[in-house]
Formats: C-alpha cells, sequence, structure tokens
C-alpha cells in the first residue's frame, strides 16, 4: 500500500518502503535509540537490531485520506528516561515525514522492544 499525494502536477506515489526508511532513519538519529527491531521480535529474534536495508521490518505504515498513522519499533539504551527518549522519537518522525516527504502525520506510536546496556 503506498500513500498518494495529489499536487498540480499529477499524482504521487510514496512507496511503505520509502516511508519506513525515513521513519528509521529519524528515529535511529536520537540520542537513546540503540536501533530499530522488528515488529515480529518472536519469530525475527529479540535481540536483532536491524539495519538500514531492513527498516520496513520496524515499521508499520497505515494510511487514511493521505495522513498516516505510522508505528516505529525500538530498542532503548538502558538508563534512559524511556518516555523521553520515545517522545523525542515521536517529534523527529513526525518532522522528517513532512519536510522529507510531505506527508501529514495523524499519529506516531513507539513500541519499546527492549532495553540494551550501551557498550562504553
Amino acid at each position: 500500500m503506498a500513500v498518494k499525494i495529489k499536487t498540480k502536477h499529477g499524482l504521487i506515489d510514496v512507496t511503505n518502503g520509502v516511508i519506513a526508511t525515513v521513519v528509521g532513519s529519524a528515529a535511529t538519529a536520537n540520542y537513546g535509540v540503540v536501533g530499530m527491531a522488528s515488529k515480529n521480535a518472536i519469530r525475527d529474534g529479540v535481540n536483532e537490531i536491524l539495519n538500514r536495508a531492513n527498516y520496513k521490518r520496524g515499521v508499520v505504515v497505515k494510511s487514511v485520506d493521505n495522513r498516516i498513522t505510522v508505528d516505529v519499533y525500538i530498542i532503548v539504551g538502558y538508563g534512559l528516561k524511556i518516555s523521553e527518549v520515545s517522545r523525542n522519537v515521536q517529534d523527529s518522525v513526525k518532522y522528517n515525514l513532512e519536510q522529507q516527504l510531505g506527508i501529514q502525520t495523524k499519529s506516531v506510536n513507539v513500541i519499546v522492544q527492549g532495553v540494551k546496556v550501551l557498550d562504553e
């Protein structure tokens, strides 16, 4: 399923893979986010951190009337305030989707799949 954006010049289709890449990059750029996690943690491995090529496995996109709802699955560093890291991820994802793709978000849901001790 793709998001369709109408412009005066025509129609633009943005696939979920592109949205997942933008969302994953925005989420992992935040301090405290160790990486993206799979939405199917039991099947794919609970402790597996996704690389850039697999960000779509950690993002769920639902589209209604050119507004999307995004579920982002992340792993947070141990000892950090999870609510603050999650709020920063929400703000960053929403901003990047609107600035880079011109897509309005209805909501950004952050699901913390795990906590990892950061190596020093």
